[in-house]
């Protein structure tokens, strides 16, 4: 269970302190913003998430909206900016989401409050169910069986949430950050319904971030066990 108080308090300590990270523009290899496994909010929650993060006074810095808004399920490799239909990691990708998914309900995700950290302004996401983790969980057994290597290095993911901001540069305000973080600490979106997994690629466009998918599968199953997939030979 996370602990997102504790997350906040560390956020605005390390703002007001002077250790905010930021982002630079992605190359080839770069650890960051390589391809991933996502889950994007849709209509009246990604338009409020957008709402919000347009009252951010962040000039300079990688604001998101619309369809950028998301929930990463897993990071999966450093950053390369053509993966074609053909590359046998994305068709090891697509396999073990499709493999992940099955069976699977959409996921029910509460946004509520926003916090701080160092290198962006993120909002709180707290899971309904426990679609969010057991899709994590197969997909990492999936992704292993595959042999493909864990860049996360057994990160156990148990806090989700949706980034609204991320730093491109260093900051010229944080108090004046912080405070409006502050001012939005408790603020409620709504819970966002998450119907469909994506692996993404990240593409930088000169001031933000834009969101393409490569493959996806859709989370439309009622809960129950999907089948076993046959053994090969």
């Amino acid at each position: 269970m996370s602990d997102f108080a504790e997350f906040q308090a560390r956020g605005r300590a390390a703002l007001l302190s002077g250790r905010a990270t930021h982002d630079v523009p992605m190359v080839e290899g770069a650890r960051r913003w390589g391809a991933a496994a996502v889950l994007r909010p849709q209509r009246e929650i990604a338009d409020r998430l957008t709402e919000l993060a347009g009252t951010i006074e962040a000039p300079g810095h990688w604001v998101h909206g619309g369809p950028a808004l998301h929930v990463t399920l897993r990071s999966l490799e450093p950053y390369r900016a053509r993966i074609p239909e053909d590359d046998p990691l994305r068709r090891a990708y697509a396999a073990a989401l499709a493999e992940a998914a099955d069976g699977l309900p959409r996921a029910r995700v509460r946004l509520r409050g926003v916090s701080p950290h160092q290198g962006g302004v993120l909002v709180c996401g707290h899971p309904e169910d426990d679609t969010l983790v057991t899709l994590w969980k197969r997909f990492a057994h999936a992704l292993e069986s595959r042999g493909v290597r864990d860049l996360e290095h057994g990160r156990v993911r148990d806090r989700w949430y949706v980034s609204l901001v991320h730093f491109a540069a260093p900051l010229a305000d944080p108090r004046r950050l912080v405070a409006w973080c502050d001012a939005h600490a408790d603020v409620a979106l709504g819970t966002a319904e998450l119907a469909t997994a994506e692996i993404v690629q990240f593409v930088h466009t000169g001031t933000g971030i834009r969101v393409e998918a490569l493959e996806r599968a859709r989370l439309d199953g009622d809960g129950g066990t999907p089948p076993r997939p046959p053994a090969l030979g």
